[in-house]
């Protein structure tokens, strides 16, 4: 499939932690053209960095076939990690420049996979600063912590569609 048959997704992410560690929200939005959904989810015991790259994962994972995609994020955290650290990581077995094992290796493997079949595009902005899908996004995050407080302490995942 030539890249210009494949269709254009925007994905708009955002991951949020009451505590760091503690309780974590993420929530992304996918965009097509006038299409829209949402994907949400928590997790009882969490950091922001693993919620902040949920967001993108479940996004990716969420597209039914290859796709061109724009990522648009507020984490210099997984923009960079995929644009800038993560070849370096893979060429020397999972360890940091500082020679330690990467932190959250599992959702980073996750998303290279997650990100493989598509091509994507990395763009970081300011977080809280007015941008409407990041803002909502933060408030579908937010919205998931609040959730996962107040059920029965289980770890789970939800996935709301608009």
């Amino acid at each position: 499939m030539k890249s210009s048959e494949k269709p254009f997704v925007e994905i708009y992410a955002d991951g949020a932690c009451s505590g760091n560690p503690g309780v974590g929200g993420f929530g992304a939005i996918l965009r097509a053209g006038e299409k829209e959904r949402e994907v949400s989810g928590c997790e009882v015991l969490t950091t922001n960095n693993r919620m902040e790259l949920m967001a993108v994962i479940s996004a990716l994972e969420a597209l039914k076939k290859p796709c061109r995609v724009k990522v648009t994020t507020d984490s210099n955290y997984v923009v960079k990690g995929m644009t800038e650290w993560i070849a370096a990581w893979q060429r020397n077995h999972w360890r940091s420049s500082q020679k330690k094992d990467v932190m959250n290796r599992d959702l980073w493997e996750r998303l290279l996979n997650a990100a493989m079949q598509h091509e994507v595009s990395w763009e970081w902005i300011k977080g809280h600063n007015g941008h409407a899908e990041n803002e909502r996004c933060d408030l579908l995050a937010r919205n998931e912590i609040k959730k996962c407080k107040s059920s029965s302490g289980q770890k789970g995942k939800r996935v709301e569609k608009a």
